[in-house]
């Protein structure tokens, strides 16, 4: 072989085989940038393709909270335990806690870690499951806008939305998406249930050592939840949170010497969800409907979630109000036994009357017993505590008797049984009964109020003028869809409830000035407080006249249908009371509204017929019930009202009235006549004696009229308030005598 041959021979040798010649480095190293420039060119298509979406829906569920008025939780209710707190409501401690427990760089990075992210994805194509290592950036955005699926497509979507979320939002705002939409295990979702269910406090009470431990949970709930972890969950736990706090050292946000004095805090143990059983049903639905109608929310709007409603409702004297009724009534009824004793239904409201605050409820034997919350109920007459009103409606206008007689306390009217109402001098066609047809003769109006005598406040009614009489009691509060101006409207036959009585004589107990009863104290959407209506208005009734209508309704309490159960009560301690019994027609309706100087209180029981019973839901007399004859406003409403308030008002102070009508008023002269009435003789009038005892009730109405519909023998037009009634005062009459005994107790 020749030289020439050996060297070609080399030359081909050396030659690398076809392999080599497809992957020389040159080749390898161009592949390798075009590949990465393939990447980038497709992330870069992705960054312009991928928006940032709206929130998961399921991201934005939240519960509607109740608390009671210190603070405690009454109910959550919704399909997610989320209550979403602006982070300002989390102390920045505890804000800190987490970016310690997740992303120590979050406060500096671009919102991912392209190293984790990186794994993740790996580790999702080879099938080794759920890993770590994302910013809390990411898990915001998977939490908030995207799945929880473990998908690379998924990954790649987190990865660029994460990117846009840090450009486009504050890192406060992150941080506080994330403690938001994080599940925290016990069915918690966000820190503020997380708060409630592991330390039953809010977010904002927390401590560090408690965030530091919320924020440990996020890696594993289940495991790390103390109350059900094993021996070595609780280790892992533990380990955890040292790791956090350790964590916070090193950044510096706690002292070497604060971590050192840290002890793990134990979290309390799970407590049944807060449900929406007995009373707590009632004040749910109470506050629920008042903030719907206040913020003028739809159903949709308000259940939507998102709020949370701190109830007025006093824990210590809603449980009196519960015991009342059931010491004083439930405890005495025996409903399998006695028909009638199921048949009865009782509700209550309490109010403050200087703020409005409803601080407490009964609604009836709970909502799973009875749906309908009787306090809140308007279908049952009020009787004869709209006597009160028809007085106020006089003193407020200067009404006159048709003789021109001023009206007040001391006025002289004729209590006869059955006695036509007269106005302009023609009978109107109504002739209302006493009780049992009992004819009073002369008596002053003080004396009227204290029996309940139906003759005369139907009369005083034609006297002011039927349409000023409807208008006083719809600025004291009153629904105005039943006030239609009817004489029969004198005996309290339309529609009213426990609430709506309770707001009446709280306007009057606040010497005329408005008041509306409210059940929610405050109202807070995802964090921030919203506007309520005021409870207290303007005056809608002058001080002189309703401190005059308070000081003769300390008669009815001293000397009249309600002295047995009120006034001679051994725990009443001097306490002075005002208030009004009331019984409707046919005994279907039994009342005590009355009120002290710091509350009152308006008890109201209702015929119903029992669940699967032919009466089933309609109006149905009370008589029998309890063993009694009859159930009237002077026996179980006034003993449930005088047991609440006398063991819960926590005071005896005594009325501060701006008026000298004192109750107990006397006539000094016979009754004036009218234009149907012969003007009195020396002949004695007719009444029943002094000394034979009166009934105990007196039912309003002589028939079952309903409320919407006037009796058919009034006339179509109001008659008009006489004019030319001489200047209001409010004084009494010297050497008063009251020809009428004082041991009566008829009750209307």
């Amino acid at each position: 072989m020749g030289r020439a041959e050996a060297r070609r021979a080399h030359k081909r040798a050396a030659r690398p085989s076809g392999i080599r010649r497809l992957f020389t480095w040159k080749k390898l190293l161009g592949a390798f940038f075009g590949f990465v420039l393939l990447i980038m060119g497709a992330f870069v298509v992705l960054y312009m393709v991928i928006d940032v979406p709206e929130g998961n829906p399921a991201a934005k569920l939240q519960s509607n909270v109740y608390k009671y008025s210190d603070g405690s939780t009454m109910a959550r209710t919704g399909e997610v335990n989320r209550e979403i707190v602006d982070l300002s409501e989390v102390p920045k401690p505890v804000q800190e806690t987490f970016v310690a427990a997740e992303n120590k760089t979050f406060y500096k990075d671009k919102g991912v870690d392209l190293k984790g992210t990186a794994r993740g994805v790996l580790n999702t194509v080879t099938g080794k499951g759920k890993q770590g290592g994302s910013t809390i950036t990411q898990q915001y955005v998977k939490n908030y806008y995207l799945t929880q699926d473990q998908t690379v497509t998924r990954k790649l979507k987190e990865l660029v939305i994460s990117l846009k979320v840090d450009r486009k939002k504050s890192k406060d705002d992150i941080l506080a998406g994330y403690i938001n939409t994080s599940f925290y295990g016990r069915s918690s979702w966000g820190i503020q249930a997380a708060a409630n269910a592991y330390y039953d406090k809010d977010a904002d009470k927390l401590t560090v050592e408690e965030g530091a431990y919320l924020a440990a949970l996020l890696q594993a709930p289940n495991q790390y939840d103390w109350a059900i972890a094993s021996d070595t969950g609780k280790k892992l736990a533990k380990q955890r949170w040292n790791y956090v706090l350790d964590n916070m050292v090193d950044m510096h946000w706690i002292s070497a010497s604060e971590r050192q004095g840290m002890k793990f805090p134990v979290p309390k143990e799970p407590k049944a969800a807060a449900g929406l059983q007995g009373q707590e049903g009632y004040l749910y639905t109470a506050a629920r409907d008042e903030v719907i109608k206040d913020l003028n929310l739809t159903d949709e709007q308000f259940d939507a979630g998102g709020y949370t409603i701190t109830l007025n409702i006093d824990r210590k004297k809603q449980k009196q109000l519960e015991k009342s009724v059931k010491d004083q009534l439930t405890d005495n009824l025996h409903p399998k036994s006695n028909k009638a004793d199921a048949r009865v239904q009782a509700g209550a409201v309490s109010v403050d009357p200087k703020t409005g605050k409803i601080v407490a409820m009964y609604g009836g034997a709970g909502v799973s017993q009875h749906w309908r919350n009787n306090a809140t109920r308007t279908d049952y007459q009020p009787a004869s505590t709209f006597k009160p009103l028809i007085l106020a409606a006089a003193l407020e206008n200067d009404a006159t008797t048709q003789n021109g007689t001023s009206i007040k306390a001391s006025t002289i009217y004729d209590g006869t049984n059955r006695r036509p109402v007269v106005a302009d001098g023609q009978k109107v066609g109504f002739a209302p009964p006493n009780e049992d047809d009992r004819s009073y003769g002369p008596v002053t109006v003080q004396t009227a109020m204290n029996k309940s005598i139906n003759s005369v406040f139907a009369q005083m009614g034609a006297d002011v003028g039927m349409d000023q009489v409807m208008a006083m009691a719809k600025k004291l509060g009153m629904d105005d869809a039943d006030l239609k101006p009817y004489y029969a409207q004198t005996l309290g036959t339309m529609g009213a409830s426990p609430l709506e009585m309770a707001g009446v004589y709280a306007t009057l107990d606040n010497h005329g000035k408005q008041v509306t009863p409210q059940i929610v104290k405050a109202v807070r959407k995802q964090g921030q407080p919203v506007e309520l209506p005021k409870a207290i208005g303007g005056q809608v009734l002058s001080r002189g006249a309703a401190d005059s209508v308070t000081s003769v309704l300390t008669g009815v309490v001293d000397d009249g249908t309600a002295r047995e159960s009120v006034r001679d009560n051994p725990d009443r301690d001097g306490q002075q009371v005002a208030g009004k019994t009331g019984t409707s027609d046919d005994n279907k309706s039994a009342w005590f509204t009355g009120y002290t100087p710091d509350l009152v209180t308006s008890v109201g029981l209702f015929g119903e017929g029992a669940p699967k019973t032919p009466e089933a839901g309609n109006q149905v007399p009370m008589k029998g019930a309890g063993g009694r004859p009859r159930v009237d406003g002077g026996s179980f409403p006034a003993q449930i009202w005088a047991q609440y308030t006398f063991n819960s008002s926590g005071s005896n102070g005594k009325f501060d009235l701006d008026t000298d009508m004192g109750a107990g008023v006397a006539p000094t002269t016979t009754a004036p006549p009218t234009p149907t009435q012969e003007p009195p003789t020396s002949k004695a009038p007719t009444h029943t004696p002094s000394s034979t005892p009166p009934p105990s009730d007196t039912p309003t109405t002589p028939s079952e009229t309903p409320t919407t519909t006037p009796p058919s023998e009034e006339p179509s037009q109001t008659p008009t308030t006489p004019t030319g009634s001489p200047s209001q005062t409010w004084g009494i009459p010297e050497n008063p005598a009251d020809g009428v005994g004082d041991d009566g107790r008829g009750d209307g």
